[in-house]
């Protein structure tokens, strides 16, 4: 029965009709936003229920498919997220109140991030960028105060609107880091000073061309390490799964299969990573044969 319902959870199919019904019922909330006839409305309310059954049936597929360890579900966060907001709506009190059931059937449409995988690693490597992010914002922060006071200096006195204070100064270099309307400054800057070339064009290109190959930088690089994270969970449930084939939840060529997946991964990651890949047993040394004929021990 496990089995089943894992093959069932893992389905292409089974996985594409739950976007479906996701996608379904984020247009029947749409829908209910504009002032619809009663009779509409009173089919869409009905449709949010049969929505909300097959997302429980879901729910309780891949439950099952953990067999007689269904508190292993709830390792995975996504399934914990899956589960607190599908059961919100069964909670007493949620559905008599309509600002409470509409947030919950809102969150229903974030459910796409666990459902399609490359969302889920999105949304991993921007939550693993925040704090190098920070480090780049306190950066470019700094940057746009040097250089604000540097303006404020070379041409707060002859142009007053743009650099006559800190704060304007700071709303110019940060129009600058956008690369919107910067040639208009540059050109009042020359009027002012000849060589006023050099504070604009340095500033652009290390406040926008220099922060932004950084801020790409950090994003990439945390899509690595969520690459990575995202194939040793699946190593680990994999592995994990292998410890349950005393109830008959896995066959012998389903767990050597998974062990062998196991292997594979590994070893591409050590060689994507540049790690020497660790060799396999030593074979045994040649036996050279005595006069007599015989192998030396």
């Amino acid at each position: 029965m496990a089995e089943r319902c894992r093959r069932i959870a893992d389905a292409g199919v089974f996985q594409g009709f739950i976007l479906a019904v996701i996608v379904l019922n984020a247009v029947a909330l749409g829908v209910q936003t504009y002032d619809i006839p009663r009779d509409l409305n009173r089919a869409l309310s009905t449709a949010d229920s049969v929505f909300l059954g097959i997302f429980v049936v879901e729910i309780a597929t891949r439950v099952a498919a953990y067999g007689s360890r269904p508190q292993d579900f709830f390792r995975n966060g996504w399934n914990v997220f899956d589960f607190v907001v599908i059961g919100a709506a069964l909670l007493p009190g949620v559905r008599e109140s309509v600002t409470l059931l509409r947030i919950v059937r809102l969150l229903r449409i974030v459910r796409l991030v666990t459902i399609m995988p490359d969302l889920r690693i999105l949304l991993r490597a921007m939550v693993r960028s925040v704090p190098p992010i920070l480090s780049l914002i306190v950066l470019t922060l700094m940057l746009m105060y040097v250089y604000g006071m540097v303006g404020w200096m070379l041409f707060g006195g002859e142009d007053p609107a743009n650099w006559g204070d800190i704060g304007q100064a700071l709303l110019s270099t940060f129009t600058m880091l956008t690369l919107e309307n910067w040639p208009s400054l540059l050109e009042a800057g020359l009027e002012i000073h000849p060589w006023s070339w050099v504070f604009f064009v340095s500033y652009v290109l290390i406040a926008s061309f220099l922060v932004i190959n950084i801020l790409i930088a950090i994003i990439i690089n945390s899509l690595e390490e969520v690459h990575a994270a995202e194939r040793e969970e699946e190593r680990e449930e994999r592995l994990a799964s292998l410890d349950h084939g005393d109830d008959g939840d896995a066959t012998t060529p389903a767990r050597l299969s998974a062990i062998r997946t196991a292997i594979d991964d590994l070893e591409h990651d050590l060689e994507t990573s540049g790690e020497p890949v660790p060799p396999g047993p030593a074979a045994p040394p040649m036996r050279r044969p005595t006069r007599g004929g015989r192998m030396r021990g």
